[in-house]
């Protein structure tokens, strides 16, 4: 495993660095790195030692049943030999209704089957090194290494140098309403690899089989436990780059956005635009692990 990490890391510093090199520079070669054995084994780590490890998705398996009935190391090569010779499909998702935390209504969760979430996985490990490059130093929703209490404290930053308003936006049904088209827009700018592309689609369309056994295509939105956290990333990078463009600072607009981009901005007395305060304003490649940990809010990645 250590040494699948470390070549994972070393072309993920690579990408996240020609990404930054070049804000317009587009991908064109991604989809042999998301059947590349060390990208898959590391994608399997990381679900395998998530929680929702012994949740199964509509085939009913387990990451313990691959361990123990399939073995890991059979399960990632027909895995590959799938990705490869382009025979894998992603299939629909689980649906559970869960109670949102303090009150009576609930959220739907889709719970992808180990293979998808493996798959979905490595496809992270490959395109969140280049679009977190895009990525301004306000936005922490979704993020490695950020968090909300980070956007929190930068709130109590601003807060406490002046600052006397803040405005606060929420997206309501975000996720479920999210338009497909506009989240493969935003992953054309910089994947020209038509195969990651239609990756990226297959698994926004797989569909979802409600808790009622009936089949239900999905036209917009994503269910929360797929690939949501990374195609609100995608799209929601818009809003705080809309606000850098009316601030008149692209590098630094005065937004901490957290998971449902809330707050979106501050201002002050008189009228001044800050600039991320702490350590919180940019992202180091080389001096933090990317495959260690998972998105916050997404236990069954």
């Amino acid at each position: 495993m250590g040494q699948a990490e470390r070549r994972v890391l070393e072309i993920q510093t690579k990408l996240h660095r020609w990404a930054n090199d070049d804000p317009h520079r587009g991908f064109n070669d991604l989809y042999n790195l998301v059947a590349d054995p060390a990208f898959l084994l590391v994608a399997w780590d990381r679900v395998r030692h998530n929680k929702g490890a012994k949740t199964a998705g509509v085939d009913g398996q387990t990451a313990y049943y691959v361990e123990a009935v399939r073995t890991v190391e059979g399960f990632l090569g027909e895995l590959r030999t799938q990705l490869k010779d382009r025979s894998f499909t992603p299939v629909p998702v689980r649906e559970r209704m869960i109670p949102k935390p303090g009150g009576k209504k609930k959220r739907r969760l889709g719970i992808a089957t180990v293979t998808d979430r493996v798959v979905q996985a490595s496809l992270k490990l490959v395109l969140e090194p280049i679009f977190e490059a895009d990525f301004l130093p306000c936005s922490y929703g979704f993020r490695p290494n950020r968090r909300t209490h980070d956007a929190v404290a930068e709130v109590h930053h601003f807060a406490s140098r002046s600052y006397e308003w803040i405005v606060e936006g929420d997206i309501k049904a975000c996720f479920d309403e999210i338009s497909h088209s506009a989240v493969m827009d935003r992953v054309r700018q910089r994947v020209g690899d038509k195969r990651v592309l239609a990756l990226v689609k297959a698994f926004l369309k797989a569909g979802i089989l409600g808790e009622d056994g009936r089949l239900r295509d999905n036209n917009t939105g994503t269910p929360q436990g797929g690939i949501r956290p990374g195609a609100g990333r995608a799209r929601g990078h818009s809003l705080p780059e809309s606000q850098a463009a009316s601030s008149g600072s692209a590098e630094y607009p005065a937004c901490p956005v957290r998971g449902r981009l809330v707050p979106v901005g501050f201002g002050h007395r008189g009228a001044r635009r800050g600039t991320a305060g702490g350590d919180s304003g940019g992202l180091d490649w080389d001096g933090f692990t990317p495959v260690a940990g998972e998105d916050p809010g997404d236990p069954h990645r």
